[in-house]
């Protein structure tokens, strides 16, 4: 394993011709996808990895300047890819690793047969003639509450953002890997996250794109998937799934997993 895959804890697991790469969203790292992995090891090669940031990753290892625009993550996702020799992939990004992908595939096209996205958003922020579901106020707000007590906070956000209360074990789980992270790292991600705007590169994306949403998601309200579906520069389907919160695969795999392998092997079988 060479240095980049090391920091970033790669892992491959199963073995095919075809390599599938899954990314997580913020506050949460490789695990969200345990209840997926089980049905794709047997016939797709698998890679794992942790942004960097998340509570798994080595903290000394986050440079607060690289990590300000999402692009930094995109190149960790590229460097990733090379130094794995993965010539091609489908990938499935949850949440912000979806627009990380996104990014990645205008600069390197060639890494990528198909983007999955769940939940995924080019901007949170609402703007003239857009409705991302955030206002400024409220995520000057969110961003007070994480300085100010980061386990508060934590405990508040997890529940809202999974759409469940404390004691699911989808909650329970998101609210141990949000724990993980360091307060400083976490609240600079989220800044990064939430303030980020990606809708002028759309257009440049023309790897195929399936964008699978939550009908009701704290983060990421439904509109957002058709215009991104509007103005992906490439081939794109949406379908929105009948789970509630931004955590869909965590939160409810008996109705997400189907949907994911059904969108994975939508154009293999065909």
């Amino acid at each position: 394993m060479g240095i980049v895959a090391e920091a970033h804890n790669v892992k491959v697991l199963g073995s095919g011709n075809q390599t599938i790469v899954l990314g997580h969203g913020f506050g949460t790292d490789q695990s969200v996808w345990k209840h997926l992995i089980p049905h794709l090891v047997d016939d797709f090669q698998v890679v794992l990895y942790d942004n960097m940031g998340a509570g798994t990753t080595n903290p000394e290892y986050f440079d607060f300047e690289r990590y300000t625009s999402l692009e930094g993550y995109a190149y960790d996702l590229i460097s990733i890819l090379e130094e794995l020799q993965v010539h091609s992939c489908i990938f499935v990004g949850h949440s912000v690793s979806g627009m990380i992908a996104a990014i990645a595939s205008v600069t390197r096209p060639d890494l990528f047969s198909k983007l999955v996205l769940i939940a995924a958003s080019p901007r949170y922020l609402n703007d003239v003639d857009y409705y991302g579901g955030f206002e400024q106020e409220d995520l000057d707000q969110l961003f007070e509450a994480m300085g100010q007590n980061y386990k508060a906070w934590c405990s508040g956000f997890a529940p809202l953002a999974v759409g469940g209360d404390m004691d699911s074990v989808a909650v329970q789980e998101f609210s141990r890997t949000l724990f993980n992270m360091r307060p400083d790292i976490a609240l600079s991600v989220a800044q990064t996250i939430f303030q980020s705007d990606m809708r002028q590169i759309l257009g440049m994306v023309t790897v195929p794109c399936h964008i699978l949403q939550s009908f009701k998601d704290l983060a990421v309200p439904v509109v957002v998937s058709e215009y991104l579906h509007q103005h992906l520069g490439g081939e794109s389907i949406v379908e929105v799934m009948s789970s509630d919160g931004h955590l869909p695969q965590l939160s409810s795999p008996d109705i997400v997993i189907p949907v994911l392998l059904r969108h994975i092997r939508y154009d293999i079988a065909t």
